[in-house]
């Protein structure tokens, strides 16, 4: 979990909050 910071934190940032936003849409539904 310390290797793949950079590499998630080079563009997983934007895809994670997508994420996050659909699971709390689709909870929230």
């Amino acid at each position: 979990m310390n290797r793949s910071k950079k590499k998630i934190r080079t563009g997983f940032t934007l895809v994670e909050l997508l994420v996050v936003i659909a699971v709390i849409a689709i909870l929230a539904g």
